[in-house]
């Protein structure tokens, strides 16, 4: 045999060894990833030959499966539509699933390994058992609420979220991101449909698929005055301790004042610690922030969650939707030292100081609840199929204490002022003790500011009933205000779910 027909035969007898290694590789580790792929279409009707189970708020499903008489038998639908949206997400045909229906796939598919009882039994009968039902912490109340003040609010703001929880248990209550989509035409059994639509939602400039009430971190302007005051009152200060203040006030090594919102704030030179809260005196907080040092300010918003980037909220006891950290920032100037003026805009919520709505609201729980943090979550129980049998049910746990029971009865108490009193008036509700604190937040040089309000109710005893944050993205002028007002309205339909207590 010549030279050249030698080269040809070693090539192919590569290509064959190779071709072989490859079918080998197949399988042995690649089958079950094939077999069980989306895109397989026998798993597909496999998949839909089963009833997926329900999720549920309040004894309502808002997440089920019709019965289509196609090749794959049933199709998800969601009733609640934009409403619950964000938290049940969407389980489609061929694109990635999403929400409570993504963390809690395998137990409403039927294919959880707590299940396998009912598989085996079908085994037997013939039958084909559906998914295990989801319920979920939410007031169908609450979540109404806070998609309807959110798309009605009344100063135009097209981006926001708003979320309330449960200050004793961590219990999510209402759960709302502007702008919201429907997720019903993303499970169409027309992929061509179902993908249009995703397509259409992604190329979206406003985001509508983002989960902005844990994924969006945003400047939380005057609402991060509550760390620096915890970190004040544990640091010798007390409520009527008198602190620097002013009309206007120049950190060393800047040439930029900090001002007050107007005039009128806290002209004085100085005011007491709970008239630095009530009518948040920036010049106060900055001030403090300085004199209180980077690092305690620092550690304290960690005490609070800040940072904290491996947060999930749904079951208790495992992994749910992924919530994102949230950060203080840099507060250095080159070589490492503090910068006195990054400091002083840092302790006003602005510089490099970002918060996640949910953060906010744990901020506003830790306070109401005496100073401990508890864990949030979505995910209240797990039914069987026929709901004879219960799976999990979520029993509270702290998280973390971020503030002594002393601290947070004194915090108690500024936040009480600033409703009563100060900036956060249109957040209260007759008959019920309303905590808070507005947050007006820079969000560049030529666009409107953020408008904030983190907050609680208290009953005639003093017990939390619901801790809220509201957060209205370049709401500008009023934004504040109206993200108080929408709190007030969210804790109260909360307060009439849980039957007034």
């Amino acid at each position: 045999m010549n030279a050249p027909l030698r080269r040809v035969g070693v090539v192919v007898m590569i290509l064959f060894g190779l071709l072989f290694a490859n079918l080998n590789w197949i399988q042995a580790y690649k089958a079950d990833e094939y077999r069980n792929s989306d895109y397989n279409g026998r798993v597909q009707v496999a998949e839909y030959e089963r009833k997926r189970g329900n999720i549920e708020v309040g004894g309502t499903a808002y997440a089920l499966s019709k019965e289509t008489g196609g090749k794959l038998r049933f199709l998800r639908s969601y009733p609640g539509g934009e409403t619950y949206a964000h938290v049940l997400g969407y389980k489609p045909v061929n694109l990635a699933d999403t929400g409570i229906e993504k963390i809690e796939n395998d137990f409403l598919a039927g294919t959880s390994d707590q299940l396998i009882g009912n598989r085996v039994k079908d085994m037997f009968t013939g039958e084909e058992t559906g998914g295990g039902n989801v319920l979920l912490t939410l007031s169908k109340r609450a979540q109404d609420t806070a998609f309807k003040q959110l798309q009605d609010n009344h100063v135009g703001a097209k981006k926001g979220a708003a979320i309330a929880i449960d200050p004793r248990t961590g219990a999510v209550q209402a759960l709302v991101s502007m702008p919201s989509f429907n997720p019903n035409p993303l499970v169409s059994h027309d992929t061509n449909e179902a993908a249009a639509a995703y397509n259409q939602l992604e190329k979206d400039p406003d985001r509508p698929l983002a989960n902005r009430a844990l994924s969006e971190t945003l400047p939380p302007g005057s609402t991060f005055k509550i760390v620096v005051a915890a970190a004040a009152l544990e640091n010798g200060l007390s409520k009527e301790t008198r602190i620097p203040a002013g009309q206007s006030w120049t950190p060393p090594t800047s040439g930029q004042p900090i001002k007050n919102a107007a005039d009128s704030i806290c002209p004085q030179d100085q005011v007491t610690l709970i008239q630095a809260v009530t009518e948040s005196c920036n010049t106060g907080f900055a001030q403090l922030g300085v004199k209180l040092g980077a690092d305690k300010v620092r550690e304290k918003a960690r005490q609070f969650g800040f940072e904290q980037d491996d947060l999930t909220v749904g079951q208790l006891n495992e992994g749910g939707l992924p919530v994102a950290a949230s950060h203080t920032g840099d507060m250095t100037a080159p070589g490492g030292a503090t910068d006195p003026a990054a400091l002083a805009q840092s302790s006003i919520g602005q510089r490099d100081v970002r918060m996640t709505p949910l953060q906010g609201a744990l901020v506003a729980a830790s306070v109401a609840n005496g100073g401990s943090q508890m864990r949030p979550y979505l995910v209240k129980q797990l039914l069987a199929p026929d709901r004879t049998t219960s799976y999990y049910s979520a029993k509270s746990r702290e998280l973390r204490r971020p503030v002594s029971g002393q601290v947070a009865n004194d915090l108690r108490d500024m936040m009480v002022s600033v409703v009563q009193n100060g900036t956060g008036k249109s957040a209260a509700i007759n008959g019920y003790t309303i905590g808070g604190k507005t947050g007006t937040a820079q969000s560049g040089p030529n666009t409107p500011d953020h408008g904030w309000f983190i907050g609680f109710a208290l009953d005639k005893n003093g017990t939390p009933i619901s801790a809220v944050c509201v957060e209205l993205e370049q709401a500008g002028s009023g934004g504040s205000h109206e993200a108080a007002r929408i709190a007030g309205k969210i804790m109260q339909a909360a307060i009439a779910d849980s039957g007034g207590r």
